[in-house]
């Protein structure tokens, strides 16, 4: 798992807002490449291989890493490392616990933990579930920056945008990235 990056090179002045340059590693977006899928607002988690369940985990520089955590990379602008803690160490394994007895999935795969505890349910669903990264709702939408923005701009209700390329590269727009 590394950080998606974003469509839009970020303003250096203002690093919560995007500009209307293209990030050369997102070119293929704009190109027309790639599946738009909806970008849920809820935490990330993994299903491994093994079957053990991970957490999305951001650890700041200078803060001690939680037990089992498995790095993946570090942010070099804002030097947070991202990784995998094990999911009974989570805040929220509870939750997590629900979505799968629920009827949770079994593939291997990440997935977006969503639900009435999780940063504020935005997603307004009752109880606890899980949403396959790769299978999210899809969208035509456009794909230039002033597109974007407007299409954005009047989809409140969707965190954002994650494109799929067919090798496997992603790409995503959030919805904040325009936002006042």
């Amino acid at each position: 798992m590394n950080k998606i990056p974003t469509v839009f090179l970020r303003d250096p002045d203002d690093r919560k807002r995007t500009l209307p340059e293209v990030n050369p590693v997102c070119q293929w977006v704009v190109d027309g490449e790639g599946v738009p899928t909806r970008k849920y607002d809820g935490t990330c988690v993994m299903l491994d291989e093994a079957g053990a369940w991970w957490a999305r985990r951001e650890v700041r520089p200078g803060r001690t890493r939680p037990p089992g955590y498995q790095p993946v990379m570090t942010d070099e602008v804002t030097g947070k490392t991202v990784g995998w803690e094990p999911m009974a160490n989570s805040a929220y394994a509870r939750y997590h616990a629900e979505a799968v007895a629920g009827g949770g999935p079994g593939a291997p795969g990440t997935y977006e933990l969503i639900g009435e505890k999780v940063n504020g349910n935005p997603e307004r669903v009752t109880g606890h579930t899980l949403v396959r990264h790769a299978e999210a709702d899809t969208f035509d939408v456009p794909r230039d920056f002033a597109g974007l923005r407007d299409w954005l701009l009047a989809h409140p209700q969707y965190e954002g945008i994650v494109w799929h390329h067919p090798d496997g590269r992603r790409a995503k727009l959030k919805h904040r990235d325009f936002a006042p």
